[in-house]
């Protein structure tokens, strides 16, 4: 039976278990650049033995930030900052990879936001600029850029942030794009373009992650069966891996939102992984170590992502070993393993 703390393997990556901490913002950064706190937030979960940390979403511009305070990596002044984390994570054990992303239509603190169509989010956010095709395709270099400076910090895997309302979402969704032009008529071709921009520029053995909101919790939201579309059209351009999420995208509705509860969106990671054969990533309230160990030994997911638990607790992955007495685990620091 396959365990938590097995390793896992996917292209060139080679993770010493199953586990991965999710990306997680945390509103600390200056001109995007990762502080102090980056490093020992991040080195400190490395240490604790989680096999994969994810970095918080990093923009490709610094007008796709969701705050002023947000990362980025728009100029290559940023990579060494980068380096720095990813090189300290790598002496511990943990392989380390980076979410890229846009915030589009959500990004509070830009005095103009863009977005596929000029529809705010809400009535507390500024109504953005629909982007021109001309646009677009800028947009799409500057993830190219960003995957190439991702590559050059050192990063074991790249994932794109295709879920709760930020840009690639905003594309991939009627609800938010209502354009007349290619990118309209196609609503999975502005994630395609990104993921194929993306690949040119990593090397062939590193895998590439999407993040993916499996259903819209808003009014009139798309369902499973469009992420499943949509995930069959992310793979045929080089998508290797689907973290599954889902909502995100505006107020839920109340007969389209089924509450918060510890694996509520298990069953979406499972269908996707079923209807489309492609290793997955399950999230949602999994901190519970026997509801984690499930998932990956009943092959719903391939790997499991903790948010908050991980939060609370940087050696989560250390105390559920323990807990599961799995005491000659590698991935358990010389340093401390009278404690385990």
């Amino acid at each position: 039976m396959i365990s938590l703390f097995d390793p896992y393997e996917i292209k060139g990556l080679e993770l010493r278990n199953r586990l991965v901490m999710a990306p997680m913002c945390q509103y600390s950064a200056t001109d995007g650049i990762p502080e102090e706190w980056h490093f020992t937030h991040y080195t400190s979960r490395a240490v604790g033995g989680t096999g994969l940390i994810l970095i918080e979403m990093t923009n490709v511009e610094a007008r796709g930030r969701i705050t002023d305070h947000c990362l980025g990596i728009w100029s290559d002044g940023h990579v060494p900052h980068y380096k720095r984390i990813v090189d300290a994570c790598h002496r511990h054990g943990a392989k380390v990879g980076i979410q890229l992303a846009h915030a589009g239509r959500k990004a509070r603190d830009t005095e103009l936001p863009v977005s596929s169509s000029s529809i705010a989010y809400s009535d507390d956010f500024k109504t953005p600029h629909e982007l021109s095709t001309e646009e677009v395709e800028e947009v799409i270099d500057a993830f190219r850029w960003g995957a190439k400076r991702s590559v050059e910090a050192g990063f074991d895997t790249i994932e794109l942030h295709a879920a709760h309302g930020y840009l690639i979402h905003q594309f991939q969704s009627h609800r938010t794009n209502t354009r007349t032009d290619e990118y309209g008529q196609d609503l999975s071709l502005f994630g395609r373009k990104v993921i194929e921009a993306v690949k040119s520029v990593m090397p062939e053995e590193m895998p590439l992650i999407l993040r993916i909101s499996a259903v819209e919790f808003a009014e009139d939201g798309y369902d499973l069966d469009h992420a499943v579309w949509l995930s069959k059209q992310y793979i045929e351009a080089g998508v290797d891996m689907i973290d599954v999420s889902a909502g995100g995208e505006g107020k839920p509705a109340e007969d389209r939102f089924p509450g918060a509860y510890p694996g509520y969106m298990v069953p979406y990671a499972k269908t996707i992984h079923e209807e489309t054969g492609i290793p997955v990533m399950a999230v949602g309230l999994l901190d519970d170590v026997n509801l984690a160990e499930h998932v990956v030994a009943s092959e719903e997911a391939d790997l499991v992502a903790i948010g908050r638990g991980l939060l609370r607790d940087p050696y989560w992955v250390l105390n559920a070993s323990r807990q599961k007495k799995e005491k000659s685990r590698s991935f358990i620091p010389e340093q401390y393993e009278r404690a385990y």
